[in-house]
C-alpha cells in the first residue's frame, strides 16, 4: 500500500503506539489526524509533531464519534482508518462474585470492539470512495491464547479478530478497494504495559515492522512474539497457554 499522500486517522494517537505511528506515517509522507480523550496529551503530541491534526474524541461515545466524522469530512476526509485506541482494566478474579466483572468487561468491549465497529460504520462509505484505502484493526497476541489476568481484554480482542476477518471478506465480495488489515502487536513497552513482566518490544521497532507490513499489503501483520504464539498455539496449545499464564498469574488470582 502506498502511504505517501494518504491521510490517516489514528485513534488513541496521543501516546504509545499511536503516537509513534503518527511519527512514522509522517516520515513516510502521509498526512496524519490523531484522536484521543486527553486534551493535554493531544496538545503535547501537537507540540512534538506540528504537522499532525489533533481532535479530542472518545471512540466509545456515539456523539463524539459522529462529531469526529463531521470534522474529518470538513478537512477533506481520510484514506486510512487506523483503529488503535484500546483499554485494559486491572486484573480481577473472575471466580468470585464481584460486580466489577461486568463493568470492566463492558468498558473494554465498548472501546476495544464496539468502538471500532462504530467508526468503521461511519467512515466506510468515505473509504470506499477512495481509489486505495484501508481499515486497520489492532487485535493482540492474546486473541490467540486466553490470559488469566487480562481475561476480558483478551475476549474483546478475539471478538475484534473475528469481526475483522468477516469485514475483510464482505468487502472482497463487494469488490471494494478498501483493504482490511489486522495488526497483532506483541507485548510493547507502553503506559498500558508498565506493570507487566516479560520481554517488551519498543514502540519504534513495533511500528517500523507494522509500516513495512502495510507497504507489502500484508493483510495480517503478526509482529515479534505474536508470530511464535500463532504457530505454537496451532501445534502445542497447552504449552503456549502456560507460557502466557505463568505460575505468578495463579498466585495473583488466589491472593
Amino acid at each position: 500500500m502506498q502511504l505517501k499522500g494518504k491521510t490517516v486517522l489514528i485513534t488513541g494517537g496521543a501516546s504509545g503506539i499511536g503516537l509513534e505511528s503518527a511519527k512514522q506515517f509522517l516520515t513516510n509522507g502521509a498526512n496524519v489526524i490523531i484522536t484521543g480523550r486527553n486534551q493535554g496529551k493531544l496538545d503535547e503530541a501537537k507540540k512534538l509533531y506540528p504537522a499532525i491534526t489533533a481532535i479530542k474524541s472518545d471512540v466509545s461515545d456515539a456523539d463524539d464519534a459522529q462529531k469526529l466524522f463531521n470534522q474529518v469530512q470538513q478537512l477533506g476526509g481520510i484514506d486510512i482508518l487506523y483503529n488503535n485506541a484500546g483499554v485494559l482494566t486491572d486484573p480481577i478474579n473472575l471466580g468470585t462474585a464481584n460486580g466489577r466483572h461486568f463493568d470492566d468487561a463492558a468498558y473494554e468491549m465498548n472501546v476495544n470492539y464496539l468502538g471500532v465497529i462504530r467508526l468503521n460504520n461511519l467512515f466506510i462509505e468515505m473509504l470506499k470512495s477512495r481509489k486505495e484505502s484501508a481499515i486497520i484493526n489492532t487485535t493482540s497476541l492474546l486473541s490467540y491464547v486466553p490470559s488469566l489476568l487480562e481475561a476480558t481484554y483478551a475476549a474483546s480482542k478475539v471478538a475484534l479478530q473475528f469481526y475483522t476477518k468477516a469485514l475483510r471478506k464482505h468487502l472482497q465480495i463487494l469488490n471494494s478497494s478498501v483493504k482490511v488489515f489486522e495488526l497483532l502487536p506483541p507485548l510493547v513497552a507502553t503506559e498500558m504495559t508498565t506493570e507487566m513482566n516479560g520481554k517488551k518490544m519498543t514502540t519504534a521497532d513495533m511500528v517500523k515492522a507494522f509500516i513495512a507490513g502495510l507497504q507489502k499489503d500484508q493483510l495480517t501483520i503478526r509482529i515479534g512474539d505474536t508470530k511464535t504464539a500463532y504457530i505454537l498455539n496451532r501445534i502445542f496449545p497447552k504449552l503456549i497457554f502456560n507460557l502466557a499464564n505463568p505460575k505468578k498469574s495463579y498466585q495473583i488470582i488466589a491472593s
